[in-house]
């Protein structure tokens, strides 16, 4: 891929974006750099602005990630109107590895309407030039363990909603979640295992992974073959000792051996994005901007250029 754009072919974008042309084109242009993970590209997710999302574009930009993960709280305002969101994109030099399109849950009593308003997201990332969207769900038992059989429901659930949206050229994605159907390894086993892994690709979240038990390096080689897409993350208990009492922080703050996870997406030769994801500030003192920053510093440290 080319290091850079020339300023007219930059220009050209704006101008088929704001048009409402999808910016599909322009978006492999863009460079991952030079990092320790050859062809791991770099972008962070918007949540961190509390659905700020044209400041979490401006920021994002500024430190130099290449791309945005948005998600669909951002249809209440663009939903009719993708080409404003699709120009700023353009404006921020920013692609759409990921879009967040929200619980798909199962037992409400209307599998279709569920399934029609993930393909209704997925028409909205496509205008967006993006190719990727994610699934979460809020359908976990307040008490106890979910059952085998919603585990296996779940995963037939979004099957259909990726052989739907896959027909838009958008491609689903299972997120795993603290507190959803897929807590554990052993649930993302079974969920997985009831979706073709041609209709659902597997956004690994390493430290929802961790946090659920299990060993994100683990999953990475078990999974290597079905993701192209993770969320890089890290995690810190809280001081109470209680297993369900954690923070999302910066990378580089938590638990999370992250050295060790970057070694091993080096081995299997990892080529994707890696998307940071601070799902809040954890320090109320700082700006999404300076957490962001501090992220920015510990890759570098690892040797991983943004």
């Amino acid at each position: 891929m080319a290091s850079d754009i020339s300023r007219r072919k930059f220009i050209t974008n704006v101008s088929l974006a704001a048009g409402g042309v999808s910016v599909s084109s322009f978006l492999p242009t863009l460079s991952a750099g030079v990092n320790i993970v050859p062809d791991l590209i770099l972008g962070y997710s918007a949540i961190t602005w509390s659905g700020n999302d044209v400041q979490a574009m401006k920021d994002i930009s500024i430190l130099g990630f290449k791309g945005i993960q948005l998600r669909s709280t951002i249809l209440k305002e663009y939903g009719t109107k993708p080409e404003e969101i699709a120009a700023l994109l353009v404006q921020y030099k920013l692609a759409l590895p990921m879009f967040s399109s929200g619980n798909a849950n199962i037992n409400t009593g209307n599998d279709q309407a569920v399934i029609e308003t993930h393909v209704t997201n997925a028409k909205f990332v496509k205008a967006l030039g993006g190719r990727n969207m994610q699934v979460t769900n809020s359908s976990r038992p307040k008490e106890g363990s979910p059952t085998t059989e919603d585990l296996v429901k779940y995963g037939k659930l979004i099957n259909e909603i990726g052989k739907r949206t896959l027909d838009l050229g958008v491609q689903t994605n299972y997120h795993n979640h603290m507190g959803q159907l897929g807590q554990t390894p052993e649930e993302v086993k079974i969920i997985l295992e009831n979706c073709d892994d041609k209709n659902v690709k597997f956004l690994l979240d390493i430290a929802h992974y961790f946090q659920g038990g299990g060993d994100p390096v683990t999953a990475l080689n078990t999974y290597k073959n079905r993701i192209h897409n993770l969320h890089l993350k890290d995690v810190k208990p809280n001081p109470s000792g209680d297993a369900k009492a954690y923070t999302f922080v910066e990378l580089g703050q938590g638990n999370i051996n992250l050295p060790a996870f970057f070694n091993a997406l080096d081995k299997i030769k990892f080529k994707g994005w890696g998307i940071v994801e601070l799902d809040a500030v954890p320090d109320k003192a700082k700006t999404p901007l300076q957490c962001g920053s501090i992220t920015k510093t510990y890759l570098q440290s690892l040797n991983i250029k943004v």
